[in-house]
C-alpha cells in the first residue's frame, strides 16, 4: 500500500463544489463569486489552456498580483496537471530569463504591471503568452480563453505530481526552486488549518502573495474549507481594515510587518477588525512590543506563531503567542525538530536545554519538499541524512519550546561574543517611543562587529536616552548597542521581511 496516498488538490476543489456550491469563495473589493460560479471559471479556463497546447506536467510561469485571475489560474493549473511557477511581479527580465530557464517552463501569464520586464526578456518570446487584462496584440488574452475554453474539464493530476515550484527571495546567489507536489501542498493546507484552529466557512484577507508560501496557503486552506478568499492585490493599510470590516473577515495571516502598518493607520478601530479573531504570522519573529499592541488592539482568540519556510512548511507552531512572547512553540502536527551543534553540519550532535544551534527538521514530514531544482550543491549543504538545515539558529527551553534567535548569516560575533539581534530587538521594542528596531552587526575595526540599532521613532528620542533605557532593562554591557542610527524606515521584501542586509550595506534613510 502506498501510504503517500491522498486526494490530489484538484479533487479537492471539485468535492468543495459538491459540498456548497452557493457559499461566497473568492472575494475582491467589487466583486464576489460563489463556489459554483467559480468552478464554471476554473472549468473553461482548463479548456482554455489545453487549447494553446499546454498539457499535464507542463510548466506555467505567472507574474500576478493577489486577484481573483490570479487564483483562477492557480486551481486550473492543479485540475490540468500543470505545474504553476509563480514569481514576483516586481521581477527584472533577467531574473525572469533565469526563472524559465531553471524551471523549463512553457507559459508565461501576466498583466500590466509585469508587461514592461516581459516584453524585454530574451526567454519569454519562446514561450506561450497569456495577458491578464485589455486585450494586447499578439498576445493571448485570458479573458478569451475564459469565454471560448471548452468546459467538462475534469482532474488529471495524481497526488505525487508537482503542484508549484516557489523560488526563494535568492539573498545571495541565484533563487533556488523549491519543487512541491500536490501531496505536500494539501498537507501542508490540512496542517495550516488544524495548527490555526480554523472551521467552516472562515474567511482570511488575501494579502500575502500567491508567489509565496504563505499567500499559497491561505488560498488553498479557505477552498478546503469552503471558506472565503479575500483578495488584496497590493497592500495597503486602509483598504485592507476596510475588506476586514466590509467582508467581516474572521482570519489573518500575515508577516508581523503587516499587522504594525494596520495598527498605527489612524484609520484602525476595534470596532472596524470586531469579526477577525484568529490571527496568524509568520516569517520572522514577532517582537514583544508588537505582540503587546495586536492583543490590545485585535483581543483576538488565538494569537498563532507559525515558523516554517517554502521548503517543508511548518517546523514549529505556538497558538498561543501572546503567553510566552518569542516562542516559537513545539513541532507541528507533521515534524519533529531538533537543535544541533552550529557549523558541524551533524544530525547526531544534539544540543541541551537553553544552547543555541542550528534548528533542523526532519525532512520525512508530509509537508516536506524532495531536495530544490537542480542544484545539487545546495542540497548537499541543507540536506543531511534525512535532516533538512534551516540555516536559523535557536534553542529549546525548559519547557520544550523552540525560541528562534536569528539567522546563522544574522549572528553577531563582537569581542569573540556571539549576539543575537532578537534578543536586543525584543528588550528595545518595549520603549513605547520606538516604533520599529532592527538590529544589525556593522564592521568595526577593534570588536570586528558593533552592534547597531536602526530606530524609527514616533517622538522625540535619542541616542543617550535608549542607552538608558537599556541600561535599566538589565541587558548586559557587550550586548547593548554602539550606535543608533535613526531612519524613516527599515527597509522590506514585497513579502514584509525585513532586509538586514540593506541596512549593513548603508540603503536607509536618516531621519
Amino acid at each position: 500500500m502506498n501510504i503517500k496516498k491522498m486526494l490530489d488538490l484538484g479533487t479537492s476543489f471539485f468535492t468543495s463544489i459538491e459540498k456548497s456550491p452557493k457559499t461566497i469563495a473568492i472575494a475582491e473589493i467589487d466583486n464576489e463569486i460563489n463556489y459554483e460560479e467559480w468552478f464554471e471559471e476554473v472549468d473553461k479556463l482548463c479548456g482554455g489552456l489545453k487549447s494553446v497546447g499546454l498539457r499535464s506536467k507542463d510548466k506555467v510561469i505567472t507574474l500576478l498580483q493577489n486577484n481573483i485571475a490570479a487564483a483562477t489560474i492557480h486551481w486550473a493549473c492543479q485540475i490540468t496537471g500543470l505545474t504553476i511557477v509563480p514569481l514576483n511581479w516586481r521581477m527584472k527580465s533577467e531574473e525572469i530569463d533565469f526563472c524559465i530557464s531553471d524551471s523549463d517552463a512553457r507559459c508565461i501569464i501576466y498583466q500590466e504591471e509585469s508587461y514592461l520586464s516581459v516584453k524585454n526578456s530574451i526567454t519569454c518570446q519562446n514561450l506561450i503568452n497569456i495577458f491578464v487584462g485589455k486585450p494586447k496584440k499578439d498576445k493571448i488574452n485570458f479573458n478569451d480563453l475564459l469565454k471560448n475554453g471548452k468546459s467538462g474539464n475534469g482532474p488529471t493530476a495524481k497526488s505525487d505530481f508537482l503542484s508549484l515550484i516557489l523560488y526563494t527571495s535568492g539573498t545571495t546567489g541565484k533563487p533556488k526552486g523549491v519543487p512541491r507536489t500536490h501531496f505536500a501542498e494539501r498537507s501542508s493546507a490540512i496542517a495550516h488549518i488544524a495548527q490555526n484552529m480554523y472551521q467552516k466557512n472562515e474567511s482570511t484577507l488575501g494579502v500575502m502573495p500567491l508567489y509565496h508560501t504563505m499567500g499559497v496557503r491561505s488560498l488553498i486552506s479557505m477552498v478546503l474549507l469552503n471558506g472565503t478568499f479575500i483578495a488584496q492585490p497590493k497592500f495597503s493599510s486602509q483598504q485592507a481594515i476596510e475588506l476586514i470590516e466590509y467582508f467581516k473577515i474572521t482570519s489573518l495571516y500575515l508577516v508581523p510587518t503587516l499587522y504594525y502598518d494596520l495598527l498605527e493607520n489612524e484609520y484602525f478601530s476595534k470596532e472596524k477588525v470586531k469579526t477577525c479573531k484568529k490571527l496568524g504570522f509568520a516569517g520572522s519573529p514577532m517582537n514583544d512590543g508588537l505582540i503587546k499592541k495586536v492583543m490590545e488592539g485585535f483581543e483576538p482568540k488565538n494569537l498563532v506563531n507559525h515558523y516554517g519556510s517554502s521548503e517543508i512548511y511548518t517546523f514549529t507552531v505556538d497558538q498561543n503567542a501572546n503567553l510566552k512572547p518569542g516562542s516559537a512553540g513545539k513541532a507541528g502536527i507533521n515534524q519533529q525538530i531538533r537543535v544541533v551543534e552550529m557549523g558541524a553540519y551533524n544530525t547526531k550532535k544534539l544540543l541541551g536545554k537553553k544552547v543555541e544551534g542550528e534548528i533542523i527538521a526532519n525532512l520525512n514530514s508530509d509537508e516536506a519538499f524532495s531536495g530544490y531544482l537542480k542544484r545539487p550543491d545546495a542540497n548537499k549543504k541543507s540536506i543531511i541524512d534525512g535532516w533538512y538545515f534551516t540555516g536559523d539558529l535557536g534553542y529549546f527551553d525548559e519547557d520544550g519550546d523552540l525560541f528562534v534567535t536569528g539567522r546563522v548569516d544574522d549572528m553577531i560575533i563582537t569581542g569573540g561574543e556571539n549576539i543575537s539581534p532578537i534578543e536586543i530587538e525584543n528588550i528595545l521594542s518595549l520603549n513605547k517611543n520606538i516604533l520599529e528596531v532592527t538590529v544589525v552587526g556593522l564592521p568595526d575595526p577593534k570588536w570586528g562587529q558593533k552592534v547597531c540599532a536602526f530606530v524609527v521613532r514616533n517622538k522625540n528620542l535619542n541616542s543617550q536616552l535608549l542607552d538608558e533605557y537599556c541600561i535599566k532593562s538589565n541587558m548586559l554591557n557587550f550586548k547593548r548597542p554602539k550606535e543608533y542610527i535613526f531612519v524613516k524606515e527599515i527597509p522590506k521584501s514585497p513579502t514584509g521581511k525585513i532586509l538586514r542586509r540593506k541596512l549593513v550595506a548603508g540603503e536607509y534613510e536618516l531621519d
